[in-house]
């Protein structure tokens, strides 16, 4: 594993591999987050926001010390002020590592889990493993607040577009607006993201058609889910300025894996991390 600063052209995203099924944390592949953070003027030591990836795993299996085959869903929590990203296929490729490994216990695995992608985020991950016999409880509800998408807007461009944003400095309003139209492109390959997207605030009201035209604007835009949300909360945030501030994703989920970058300016941690349908 090589946790120096890397550049997504190099990791496995857009090229064939082999599958490895036997456990290889080498194969993590982690990305520095201030590249991209420098684009959007975000400094490394004045981050305006606090944050968590919050990683979903629904293809994690391994062999108990008997051989006989194992499956779990896995959560994984990356804090946003980690230094490094994990790219998605490589973790993937990670887990799928794990597939004909043998392991004392589920404890095992999620210490080992933790203990390799902390190294490769350069801060410490959470670990939660659900079992087959808790898997009838896991829910799916849709995003909380108030869906924009009905607005009868018209679209000409797709691409991320700040200065059309505005809010309305003399009505101070608390509200969450939520979209389900927000689809970006991987960095690398430019396959599609889609994903729903929650903007929780305090402050001036936002004007709903220019921020569902903003939000649109994601649609042929190359960036991976964390750089997007990011993005969008130092937008709307400039733009608007709202006392408080939470911006939450979440994306559908590529390879047995969805990725859900939460941001807050005023909270400490996601409500919850239900689901949604399309997930």
């Amino acid at each position: 594993m090589n946790t120096h600063a890397a550049t997504p052209e190099h990791s496995p995203l857009g090229k064939t591999v082999c599958y490895q099924d036997h456990y290889d944390k080498s194969l993590l592949f982690p990305i520095a987050r201030q590249t991209k953070r420098d684009e959007i003027g975000v400094e490394e030591t004045a981050l305006p926001f606090a944050g968590v990836d919050i990683w979903t795993g629904f293809e994690l299996s391994w062999l108990n010390t008997r051989g006989k085959p194992q499956v779990a869903i896995a959560t994984f929590r990356i804090p946003a002020d980690s230094p490094r990203l994990i790219e998605s296929k490589s973790f993937k490729l990670y887990l799928n590592s794990y597939n004909q490994t043998r392991l004392d216990s589920v404890a095992a695995l999620a210490a080992q889990l933790a203990g390799d992608l902390s190294e490769a985020a350069g801060a410490q991950v959470e670990v939660g493993i659900t079992l087959p016999r808790d898997f009838a409880a896991e829910q799916v509800r849709e995003l909380a607040g108030e869906y924009i998408d009905d607005l009868d807007i018209a679209v000409d461009s797709y691409a991320p577009c700040p200065h059309i944003l505005q809010a309305d400095a003399a009505d101070i309003v608390s509200e969450t607006l939520c979209s389900n139209l927000l689809k970006s492109n991987c960095l690398v390959t430019g396959q599609p993201d889609w994903g729903s997207v929650a903007i929780r605030y305090t402050g001036p009201r936002i004007d709903r058609e220019a921020l569902l035209r903003y939000l649109i604007g994601f649609r042929q835009h190359n960036e991976f889910h964390e750089q997007c949300v990011e993005r969008i909360f130092v937008d709307v945030l400039r733009a608007c300025a709202p006392e408080q501030l939470t911006v939450y994703a979440r994306y559908t989920r590529r390879g047995g894996l969805d990725i859900n970058p939460w941001r807050s300016n005023f909270e400490s941690a996601p409500q919850d991390n239900v689901r949604a349908a399309r997930q």
